[in-house]
């Protein structure tokens, strides 16, 4: 019984032996084939074979058969993902501070999968989770999945927010009380995942850090701020922060030496102004949440920028100085 229920999954079985067992450097003849799917309890003969290799062809897959001196290889080709783009998803897995270390692993695992044992040791070698600054908010992998379904039926959201504190504690902000916001989206910066939202008893677009996010519930009440949101431009409320931490929005003008011209691009994108000052310098404007973090991401630059305008930003670094010359005297 055992042996026809085994012959009933032959082709599956072969799709496997296929996708785990070979790729274009490595590949089987006929006989080790055969062998193969004896140890699975499969019988299999070559005229039989040949014609499973054509039916699995016809569902898509690319087994391509080569002569090699007097033997005859076969393996498979093209495959859904290349192996440069696996390595690109599991740098992206690791290095993602939303993701849990246990959950790295796992994910990491199943992208392994989708190789051939042989290169999914090459993904191997490239992985090093460890001593990774990583979420410990294990529920990250479904709050997402929740914030997604909220979008997607176009409901508000229900949750409490924490933030650490000095004993190494999570304590919940605005002493346990509900934050309820109309999800609209999710982007990921600075390693990190954020909700985009409106709340609507302060009437304006904010975000919050979905690993810090605990207890979420969908509610029945239809999302709000759909007209202030139809005027939000994601891209650029992600490039006027810096860290993700807000702040008033302000056209700042930055003056700064020609070879500073990458770094500006690299922050704010190639359709920044630039317009030139002298043979040495340019100056361009940008819209920015100035925040502590975007003066300090100015100091840290060096003297070969600084900005020039509008006066209120420049006494603004001008205190911040100050405060740090205090700090350090």
């Amino acid at each position: 019984m055992a042996k026809a229920s085994n012959q009933k999954l032959k082709l599956l079985y072969l799709m496997q032996i296929f996708m785990r067992e070979t790729d274009d450097e490595h590949m089987l003849t006929m006989q080790e084939i055969i062998s193969l799917l004896a140890n699975a309890g499969i019988k299999a003969d070559r005229k039989t074979l040949y014609l499973d290799f054509e039916e699995l062809r016809h569902f898509g897959l690319d087994i391509i058969g080569q002569a090699d001196g007097r033997n005859y290889y076969y393996y498979l080709g093209a495959r859904e993902f290349e192996l440069p783009e696996l390595k690109l998803l599991v740098d992206s897995v690791q290095s993602a501070k939303f993701i849990t270390d246990r959950k790295s692993k796992d994910l990491i695992k199943k992208l392994e999968s989708l190789v051939s044992k042989y290169q999914a040791t090459k993904l191997h070698r490239q992985v090093s989770i460890s001593g990774r600054v990583k979420t410990m908010n294990e529920s990250i992998y479904y709050n997402v999945d929740k914030l997604h379904d909220a979008i997607g039926r176009d409901r508000q959201i229900r949750f409490q927010y924490y933030r650490w504190n000095i004993k190494k504690e999570m304590e919940l902000r605005k002493d346990g009380s509900w934050y309820v916001v109309s999800p609209w989206g999710l982007m990921w910066d600075d390693e990190n995942y954020y909700l985009v939202g409106f709340d609507a008893a302060e009437s304006k677009i904010k975000h919050y850090r979905v690993d810090k996010m605990l207890k979420i519930s969908i509610l029945e009440e239809r999302r709000l701020g759909r007209a202030e949101f139809q005027a939000f431009d994601m891209p650029r409320y992600t490039r006027s922060l810096f860290g993700m931490y807000g702040g008033e929005e302000t056209r700042v003008t930055i003056e700064a030496e020609n070879e500073m011209v990458g770094v500006l691009i690299d922050r704010f994108g190639k359709d920044i102004p630039l317009m030139p000052v002298d043979e040495e310098h340019f100056r361009t404007v940008v819209n920015v949440a100035v925040s502590n973090q975007f003066l300090g991401w100015i100091m840290a630059i060096g003297s070969g920028l600084r900005i020039t305008a509008p006066e209120s930003v420049v006494d603004k670094m001008r205190a911040e100085v100050r405060r740090l010359s205090e700090e350090y005297k």
